[in-house]
């Protein structure tokens, strides 16, 4: 399994200076691949953000949202509910992570999530994340061997 996170999903569904990288990582992968209702309602929440800043029009958010919530339906991603014992994670990932990579709490949570759920690696663009989660033992942005 893959975990999903937020810059990835965002980046699937709205092109942006990522969107290559995020397209490339999901079409070589060969594990199932896992968004979880906190990742989902981070990336809603970008597309608003992108709307308010004016970097998006409310046509390219319906868009986006109603492709989104398509993958999500046809099972191309898995949709999974958040986790509760993530938060538990998540505060003992703070203790040993954030001192020495400076992570944000969400960013902790998607680590947790995955851990939690069993995943082995989870995507991600945040570089601070991406420390975060090797930190945590997780394999990230890694493309399957042929």
């Amino acid at each position: 399994m893959i975990y999903l996170d937020a810059s990835i999903v965002f980046s699937l569904y709205f092109r942006d200076s990522n969107t290559v990288e995020a397209l490339h990582l999901v079409a070589a992968a060969t594990e199932a691949l896992l968004v979880s209702a906190l990742c989902e309602m981070e990336t809603m929440n970008a597309f608003a953000l992108r709307v308010f800043r004016n970097e998006m029009s409310i046509r390219n958010m319906d868009n986006a949202v109603r492709d989104l919530e398509s993958d999500l339906r046809s099972g191309f991603l898995q949709w999974i509910s958040f986790p509760e014992a993530a938060f538990i994670q998540a505060k003992t990932l703070s203790r040993k992570i954030t001192p020495t990579v400076g992570v944000r709490a969400a960013d902790l949570l998607h680590i947790a999530a995955a851990l939690e759920l069993g995943a082995k690696t989870i995507y991600t663009l945040d570089q601070k994340q991406l420390k975060a989660a090797q930190a945590a033992g997780l394999t990230v942005n890694q493309l399957p061997r042929p």
